[in-house]
């Protein structure tokens, strides 16, 4: 239960709609591929590629995308992600070329917007003369004449054409002649590797080709429509029939839906048939029927050939708009990060890019300027906004010694910041991958829809040809049916001939059914739940673990780190008679400063907390096992145990030896305070509960959930923070290689229903037994990369809002499915029927698919807050 499930899911759109390159670039040339191999270990063979495919909108495409990869000899594995458009696969360099792996997936029936690969180089190109679109398809199609070539994106307003190519096949030379012999100057040519990096202009570039589709489609359509109703009700047209046609025409053969119909035939051909195929049958036949009239009088059907591809059109614009908010999340977290970094080498200050930033090199970061990589402050202090991390909009106080995120903002103050981690360490790299994750993610519930839709269209193109052969034979008999459906239903025709009749039932069985619903309905949720997650510190990097939240029953914490802040704090004062706290407080800290023990820097801490001033010591003394002693102004100070006491012969009053006790049996640290000789009072110091940990207990205790407490400590100290929190079970006195068979108990008490919290290295193999591991994201990255969910701020809140999050985005999941198949399961059988016109049909499936979207962006709303 515990691996993470990858997925052939993401969400995505066709290069332009169903994978035609946009206006003045070749069809078959990918826009910005962006694809990268590296060569592996299996027989020094093996490559991984990236695929940006922006027609991949679905699970229902993702998965065509992969039968049609793990066809071809070599392909190993097949990863997919919709919300990146993203396809990996690992393949054998021997057997195959990334051109290889292009093909396959555009014989699928869907553009490769950019590939690339380990062995690709990257050639850019300044060509002042390109200055319109048409240069720009001009270049294109003399380059995309040379082999090797993988890519080309032309900029106009730049004047680049950036090509990325095979150097095996290709050279930089040769793709400059080509230039030249399209006559134009290069005026000069950048070298480079062609970089992984996703390209964040392709779902803009593909939105922009399908608003212009859609109107190209939209306006012959409505000009139709305006010319139907008269022809309809009022007085016939001379020519009506030329001119819808002539209208029409462009619209469902041209820039309109020819590349629906290439799309579609790409995927019969390939096998592996797509939603443009029902699209494709369901416009193309009554266009053609529609022609006879010209011959034989007989109904138009060419309105409804217009109409289906125009809507369609529509629904696959609005579906990637709505796509595109459900994954906003994650473009936000790529374009967070710093740009540049003013970084001090030579005693000189330097800008250089973020790529080019160094483990310890010391960046200089200026008030309300962006910390470029993670690190930590070697000179300065300032409040650092650091709720891109946390969710926590109030800003953190940081000094010299502190750590400090990449992209979070220096409120105030100039800070030298030494870098620890850059490129893919840093902790943003890390939320971005562990966000991919996700939404790369499968949830097991979703397997079955997926195996349905594997076989969604060539089934209902069979039931599509099975009720056009019903009608033809039993029109005579399903008569009664229309006869019933026009009492309330007014496109229901009960006059029409047999043949007529198998026509509409047969278009709109093809036309209303919607694989792509089915296919949204997870990826959608997942996209947006992850996105808040990632909002809110909380990064659930699997679906599974979605899933397996909601049956969670037992909550496993860790003590230290987890309900305790992990070190130690001031927690009581007490002054024998005759002293103020504040005097015992001054003095045992004044003594104490000269001491490097954690327990003493406590003490202060919580006096320089409470404004006190600290005074110097003198003559300062460490009593081996026993405490300290100095003068503070002229009076000798000892702190430290009933020993050291003792041993001065300094007697307890018998309030100080009573407090001592119930002190020491709560679990805190006391020592006493003499001064010149006479018991002044005590301090404790202990290893405090956090604010929120007794709130969110009691939250999860609402939810149903059980929780158990796991530490190293005594059975008296686990008892008095269970009994401060809420705990239900503790389990004291287990070393860290004891909880993972901890772990294992409660799996037999409450069967794989047991998340566990953890925050250090030593929590790592517990939380990989669990059935959902959580690490606090302030500890060790061991425990992160072992868990299912990483909660950033590292507060017990955290883990509700996860666990609320998590249900709330697995009940959109149910609820996607549940209408998508209810509409898939209603609809078809209706349009078999005869009961539902073709045009109605294509806006219902259109408006299925926006009805998934949307109801997965209502998980928004979603209160996750925890109240205190």
């Amino acid at each position: 239960m515990k691996q993470n499930i990858k997925n052939t899911s993401s969400s995505g759109h066709d290069t332009d709609l169903h994978g035609q390159a946009p206006c003045c670039q070749p069809a078959h040339e990918s826009k910005e591929l962006d694809i990268t191999s590296s060569t592996g270990k299996a027989g020094d063979a093996s490559g991984l590629a990236y695929l940006i495919v922006p027609g991949m909108g679905s699970d229902h495409c993702a998965g065509l995308v992969k039968a049609s990869l793990m066809r071809l000899e070599g392909v190993v594995l097949v990863e997919s992600n919709i919300a990146l458009h993203r396809v990996s696969v690992h393949f054998d360099t021997q057997q195959l070329q990334l051109m290889d792996l292009q093909r396959a997936v555009e014989k699928g029936g869907y553009d490769v917007d950019s590939i690339s690969g380990a062995n690709a180089s990257k050639l850019t190109l300044t060509v002042p003369g390109m200055g319109s679109d048409h240069c720009a398809g001009l270049i294109s199609t003399s380059l995309r004449r040379l082999s090797g070539i993988y890519a080309i994106t032309t900029n106009i307003g730049a004047h680049k054409v950036v090509v990325d190519y095979d150097p095996q096949s290709c050279s930089a030379d040769i793709i400059e002649q080509a230039v030249v012999k399209a006559g134009y100057e290069v005026a000069s040519v950048q070298r480079g590797t062609a970089t992984t990096a996703v390209d964040d202009d392709s779902e803009e570039r593909y939105l922009a080709e399908a608003w212009r589709r859609l109107w190209f489609a939209a306006i012959p359509t409505t000009l139709v429509m305006l010319l139907m109703i008269p022809q309809m009700f009022w007085q016939p047209i001379p020519g009506y029939l030329l001119i819808v046609a002539l209208l029409a025409f462009p619209v469902v053969f041209l820039r309109g839906g020819m590349a629906t119909h290439r799309s579609a035939w790409r995927s019969l051909t390939n096998r592996t048939a797509n939603m443009d195929v029902l699209i494709s049958m369901g416009s193309l036949p009554p266009y053609l029927i529609g022609l006879i009239g010209f011959v034989y009088p007989m109904t138009s059907f060419i309105e409804m050939a217009a109409t289906i591809m125009t809507f369609h059109l529509l629904g696959k614009y609005l579906e990637t708009r709505a796509k595109g908010r459900a994954s906003q999340a994650i473009k936000r977290l790529l374009t967070l990060g710093a740009k540049t970094a003013t970084v001090l080498r030579g005693g000189k200050e330097e800008e250089v890019p973020i790529a080019e930033l160094l483990v310890d090199d010391v960046m200089l970061v200026r008030p309300g300027g962006k910390i470029p990589t993670d690190g930590e402050i070697v000179d300065g202090a300032s409040h650092v906004d650091e709720s891109i991390a946390t969710g926590e909009s109030v800003p953190v106080e940081k000094s010299v010694g502190d750590s400090v995120i990449g992209a979070t903002i220096n409120k105030e103050g100039l800070l030298k910041i030494r870098a620890t981690k850059v490129g893919g360490d840093t902790f943003l790299a890390q939320v971005i991958r562990l966000v991919e994750e996700a939404q790369g993610s499968k949830v097991p519930i979703q397997e079955f829809a997926d195996r349905v839709t594997a076989r969604f269209v060539p089934g209902v193109i069979v039931i599509a040809l099975a009720s056009f052969a019903v009608w033809l034979m039993l029109a005579e008999n399903l008569r009664p049916v229309l006869l019933w459906g026009a009492e309330f239903l007014p496109w229901v025709d009960p006059t029409l001939s047999p043949l007529m009749a198998a026509i509409l039932a047969t278009v709109a069985v093809l036309v209303i059914a919607c694989p792509c619903a089915l296919g949204l309905a997870t990826p959608t949720a997942i996209m947006v739940g992850s996105g808040m997650g990632a909002e809110r510190g909380v990064l659930i990097r699997s679906g599974e673990a979605i899933q397996t939240f909601k049956d969670i029953r037992m909550v496993v914490l860790d003590k230290t780190g987890t309900i305790t802040e992990g070190k130690p704090a001031l927690t009581n004062v007490l002054a024998a008679g005759g002293f103020e706290e504040n005097e015992v407080l001054i003095s045992a800290a004044s003594v104490e400063a000269g001491s490097e023990h954690p327990l003493a820097q406590a003490i202060v801490v919580g006096a320089k907390s409470k404004s006190l001033s600290v005074p110097a010591v003198e003559q300062f003394k460490s009593l081996t096992a026993r405490g300290v002693e100095g003068m503070v102004d002229g009076r000798r100070v000892h702190v430290g145990s009933r020993r050291l006491l003792a041993e001065l012969d300094i007697e307890l009053d018998e309030q100080l030896d009573t407090v001592l006790t119930q002190l020491e049996s709560e679990g805190k640290t006391a020592m006493l305070v003499a001064i010149e000789r006479q018991a002044a009072g005590l301090v404790a110091v202990a290893d405090t509960v956090k604010p929120d940990s007794q709130s969110a207990i009691a939250a999860l205790h609402q939810m149903g959930i059980q929780v158990a407490m796991v530490t190293g400590d005594n059975e008296r100290t686990a008892r008095h923070v269970a009994d401060l929190v809420g705990i239900d079970k503790v389990l004291a006195g287990v070393l860290p290689e004891g909880k993972v068979d901890a772990i294992r108990q409660l799996q037999a008490e409450f069967g794989e229903r047991v998340a566990m919290v953890g925050d250090g290295i030593n929590d790592a193999p517990a939380l990989k037994q669990a059935n959902v591991g959580i690490a606090i994201g302030a500890g060790a990255d061991v425990a992160i990369e072992a868990a299912d969910v990483t909660l950033v701020q590292g507060e017990l809140s955290k883990l509700v809002e996860a666990v609320r999050l998590s249900k709330a985005t697995f009940r959109k999941i149910l609820e996607n499915l549940f209408w998508a198949w209810i509409y898939n399961l209603a609809a078809i059988p209706i349009a078999a029927l005869g009961l539902l016109h073709p045009m109605v049909g294509v806006i219902a499936m259109t408006t299925s698919s926006l009805t998934v979207i949307g109801n997965s962006l209502l998980l928004k709303r979603t209160q996750l807050e925890v109240k205190k």
